[in-house]
């Protein structure tokens, strides 16, 4: 890719994004069975459960909890905890780009992000912050993909360590 991302070349970054959303897609429901496991419940209950927890957040906030339990051995805990701890991380960045406008300046030379996000203080607030797209940051995209890849076998490895229901 160039050193910036333009319009001539937008359609890479659209594609490498699809494929971060899509390998993220597979991590999340990863949960099924971290829920299954630690609940004691099968896997069909745990479907449920999950689907009926509406967003990402309140998901992990439930394994995170269920880690937690007193009856969860201390080595386990500390794995799931770390693992969606590290889920979380790469879900602030995916999300950046899930809840963001893109533009051009005049020529279409040069993408930038808008962030769709309100930052607040005492006294204002600000909203707006753009970023440019350019190859460090394909490069971040690519990385991040990669990571969540690694996190996706990460979890398999817990999933099956643990033998929860697969």
């Amino acid at each position: 890719m160039e050193a910036s991302v333009t319009a001539g070349n937008f359609d890479e970054l659209l594609l490498l994004l699809g494929r971060m959303n899509y390998s993220w897609t597979n991590t999340e429901t990863l949960l099924i069975h971290f829920i299954a496991g630690l609940a004691g419940v099968d896997k069909e209950t745990a479907i449920v459960i999950f689907l009926t927890l509406n967003t990402t957040r309140a998901r992990f906030d439930l394994v995170d909890r269920l880690a937690k339990l007193k009856r969860v051995p201390e080595g386990m805990r500390d794995e799931i905890l770390k693992l969606t701890g590290e889920m979380k991380d790469i879900l602030k960045y995916k999300n950046r780009y899930n809840h963001c406008l893109y533009s051009f300046d005049a020529e279409g030379r040069q993408a930038k992000t808008i962030l769709m996000r309100v930052a607040e203080t005492k006294r204002d607030i600000k909203f707006g912050k753009s970023q440019d797209l350019d190859a460090a940051e394909i490069g971040r995209v690519r990385e991040a993909i990669r990571t969540i890849e690694t996190l996706n076998r990460n979890a398999w490895a817990i999933i099956l360590k643990h033998k929860f229901p697969v």
